[in-house]
């Protein structure tokens, strides 16, 4: 099979009537999640006093899963409702960049959120010579750079495989199952995929765990009113970082080490929590626990009406 030709997705095969109801169901849950997420970013661009870097980062996360369910959502629904289940070989190695870098930008926007919680805590009176607009920048910048270098030149390296194979028993185009189907040695592409593995999903998440430690410290040295406080700001943040990161070990774990050792359905329903449940609960959580997002979004809901 020469590169250029189509993968298919089995998965999609023999599902009957019942890929209406998957669509219809489908269909509605994406709708939700860009709706929340929209809201979500409109709350914190509208609204003046929103405009510090707590909610500004709070819209990068909305962004990036409008970003991420946009690779994954029209092309499901798309293989729902057709009978030909195929995908370009290009196409679907940008499926699954766009999949990959939706996730490590996940991470390294959480870990800027995590700094951020940790130089407002430790150093409060510091704070804004510190955390200002232009570093800030600098710094959505870096977390989005940084993902994209790494896990591009991953894609480069499968783009120049010479595939054997076409049948992909996925939803979405893996990029660890398509390397698989390659006649050619991909122990390069393997190797290289557990140092992108280590350098966009453990080193920030060390990070982030450092920094929320430190947080903790700080916070049993302080007193009870303190200690609210910051507990309030990074709550939030991480009950976001618990969800996807379970959802996110699950992916890692079916794809590398347990390969047809479950049964199918569960294997695919934990594939994907990943994509489908961060972009939902991420707007929820912050849209329930910053008055000052949940005030803008009721205000917003009640003009559009």
């Amino acid at each position: 099979m020469e590169n250029g030709t189509y993968f298919y997705f089995m998965l999609f095969d023999n599902l009957g009537t019942i890929k209406y109801a998957f669509f219809s169901l489908g269909f509605m849950f994406y709708c939700v999640v860009i709706y929340f997420n929209v809201l979500v970013v409109l709350a914190v661009f509208l609204e003046r006093t929103l405009h510090q870097p707590m909610y500004i980062l709070v819209s990068c996360l909305s962004i990036n899963s409008v970003y991420g369910t946009a690779g994954f959502f029209p092309r499901l629904l798309t293989d729902l409702l057709y009978d030909t289940h195929r995908i370009s070989f290009e196409a679907c190695l940008m499926q699954s960049f766009v999949i990959y870098t939706y996730a490590s930008y996940e991470l390294t926007i959480l870990m800027v959120m995590a700094f951020d919680r940790l130089v407002a805590i430790s150093k409060p009176l510091h704070y804004n010579n510190i955390i200002t607009t232009r570093f800030l920048t600098l710094l959505i910048v870096v977390a989005y750079l940084y993902p994209l270098t790494f896990v591009g030149f991953g894609a480069l390296l499968t783009a120049r495989l010479k595939m054997c194979g076409n049948k992909l028993f996925k939803v979405y185009c893996h990029s660890y199952e398509v390397v698989k189907l390659s006649c050619v040695s991909y122990n390069s592409n393997t190797i290289y995929g557990m140092i992108v593995t280590i350098i966009t999903v453990f080193i920030p998440f060390s990070f982030i765990l450092y920094s929320y430690v430190k947080i903790l410290l700080i916070c049993q040295r302080s007193s009870q009113e303190f200690r609210s406080k910051a507990y309030q700001t990074c709550i939030p943040h991480l009950v976001i970082l618990l969800n996807f990161s379970v959802a996110f070990f699950c992916e890692l774990t079916l794809s590398r080490f347990v390969n047809g050792e479950i049964p199918v359905e569960l294997a695919v329903i934990l594939s994907l929590e990943f994509i489908v449940v961060p972009p939902f609960v991420n707007p929820i959580v912050y849209g329930l626990n910053f008055p000052g997002i949940r005030k803008k979004i009721r205000h917003l809901i009640k003009v559009s009406k």
